[in-house]
């Protein structure tokens, strides 16, 4: 019987220690993710699944122009490790509930850029952004002038003309930047 107790011990330590490195690897090195929506069109698809990098979010460096990134959308609240927690991949499969506030979009600008959409296009520091990515023209909309502050990135998606982005939610701050697709 002492064996058994052993054994069973043994079996409850390695599975609990799996689950503990899971849960790390989860929050601080690489996680799977899930789009959501048509945002990213045609570069990325509506429930297509994709792997990001959590590195710039654990050592808080900022992503490059270009870079796909997975971000919290509620920018106007700080993060805490219990929102890395809360969000791990691991616990929303348990609960079968996706994550509706995580977005998947595009580094259009970095701290002290200026942004600005004027006919149907977007300028960075005065130059045309070359943008083969692109689902389509952007549909026409008012001139808009951004800067970048400080520990911010400015975000778009690919499918501009459906995309809830840095237009609507505002910059995004680093340590809302949660990964960096592979």
């Amino acid at each position: 019987m002492q064996s058994l107790l052993k054994e069973v011990w043994a079996w409850t330590r390695s599975i609990a220690a799996a689950f503990i490195l899971t849960i790390l690897i989860g929050m601080f090195i690489f996680q799977p993710t899930k789009v959501l929506g048509h945002s990213m069109d045609p570069t990325l698809h509506d429930q297509q699944r994709i792997y990001v990098s959590k590195l710039s979010h654990t050592f808080r460096y900022a992503p490059e122009y270009g870079d796909i990134v997975i971000i919290d959308s509620r920018v106007d609240r700080p993060r805490t490790l219990k929102d890395d927690l809360l969000e791990h991949p691991l616990l929303r499969l348990i609960s079968g509930v996706d994550d509706p506030n995580m977005y998947v979009k595009r580094v259009i600008g970095k701290p002290g850029d200026v942004l600005e959409l004027k006919d149907r296009k977007m300028y960075r520091n005065g130059q045309p952004l070359d943008e083969p990515y692109l689902n389509e023209q952007m549909q026409a909309e008012p001139s808009q002038t951004w800067t970048v502050p400080e520990g911010n990135v400015f975000v778009m998606g690919d499918n501009r003309n459906h995309s809830k982005d840095s237009r609507a939610i505002g910059f995004v701050p680093y340590n809302h930047v949660l990964g960096i697709k592979f």
